[in-house]
């Protein structure tokens, strides 16, 4: 039965080869503290700019059509690549919601317009403008049904993503459409998330590695199965009754282990992909720590020190044209329009 199960996981991490990655820890620290790391990785450049958005912004899930409109309730900064979809980001509530490849990925859709549909590249922001907890994105989930739109990218590259979301209490929800179906999962034991295979299954290898002891032994690849294990083993053996900056100096270093060097390549794997940027969001002190992989420094933004009111303007950080950045950047941000979404 031990080597069934073990060719099973064996066969699951061959399968895995081709998979774009990404990398997302959650640290659970003294007094409430809770920071959540991500890494996004990809085969070519990915110019990623931040945007603070203040209150009060009226927003479509589409240009047209059946699809969701709102005025956002919450203020939030956000990473949004290519200067039209949100990455990931952090409201001023302490939600943290983040987008990684999912290869597997099939979104529920509407051919005939019945059900109401969003873009991937406000999908993201819908969350973090409406929500304040983990409880609550649950509970909008159970009642409600949509469906995805996303443009493909990338010279053709599907727009297959999962979600993970972590509110100020460290509760975390997966969010993940597998043929159609929405699977969410939650708890506060959802410590990491990266890409493929789906993560019942990505679970069951983490297991197997668990039994095995990561003191003993840890897999040492870049593929998701394998920086899931690390990923895990490493955010639950850090010290978590340590100071703030210790805290997130080890999400850092979490961060580091599993993230993939500048320009490696796997032969056989086009779709590896090298670590473009990390960031670290801070969800007690609403601070957002964000890094290029081709610069030393992280800087950060104290979104808690900003004008949130609605009526303030757009606030934006040109990633390309700034590109020695390092402590707050609160006074580096100029008033921009908002982004244009890549519908």
């Amino acid at each position: 039965m031990k080597n069934r199960l073990f060719l099973f996981l064996f066969a699951l991490l061959l399968g895995c080869g081709n998979a774009f990655s990404c990398s997302r820890v959650v640290f659970l620290g003294q007094d409430s503290l809770t920071l959540v790391g991500r890494t996004l990785d990809w085969r070519t450049p990915i110019p990623t700019n931040l945007y603070v958005y203040p209150r009060g912004m009226e927003k479509k899930g589409m240009p047209s059509g059946n699809t969701y409109q709102w005025k956002s309730k919450y203020g939030s900064v956000l990473a949004v690549s290519y200067d039209g979809g949100v990455t990931e980001g952090m409201n001023e509530k302490g939600l943290i919601m983040n987008a990684l490849f999912c290869k597997g990925s099939v979104y529920r859709t509407s051919a005939d317009g019945k059900l109401r549909s969003m873009s991937l590249a406000v999908f993201v922001s819908y969350f973090l403008d409406n929500f304040e907890t983990v409880d609550e994105v649950y509970q909008w989930l159970q009642e409600n049904e949509f469906g995805i739109y996303g443009e493909t990218f990338d010279e053709g590259t599907t727009a297959a993503l999962h979600w993970a979301i972590t509110d100020r209490s460290g509760n975390t929800l997966v969010m993940e459409f597998q043929h159609g179906k929405l699977d969410v999962f939650v708890s506060r034991d959802y410590r990491v998330l990266t890409n493929d295979p789906p993560f019942e299954q990505i679970q069951a290898i983490n297991n197997y590695w668990k039994q095995v002891g990561g003191a003993n032994s840890l897999p040492g690849t870049v593929r998701s199965p394998d920086r899931f294990a690390r990923a895990s083993f490493f955010i639950e053996h850090v010290p978590s009754n340590v100071d703030y900056k210790a805290a997130a100096a080890e999400v850092l270093s979490v961060l580091n282990n599993v993230a993939v060097p500048l320009g490696y390549e796997l032969e056989g794997s086009p779709n590896l992909s090298s670590t473009q940027w990390r960031s670290v969001a801070d969800s007690k002190n609403l601070i957002y720590y964000f890094g290029l992989a081709y610069q030393f420094s992280v800087f950060r933004i104290e979104l808690g020190s900003l004008d949130l009111s609605e009526g303030a303007p757009v606030l934006k950080i040109d990633t390309t044209q700034n590109t020695d950045l390092h402590g707050c950047v609160n006074d580096v941000m100029v008033k921009s329009e908002p982004f244009k979404p890549i519908w």
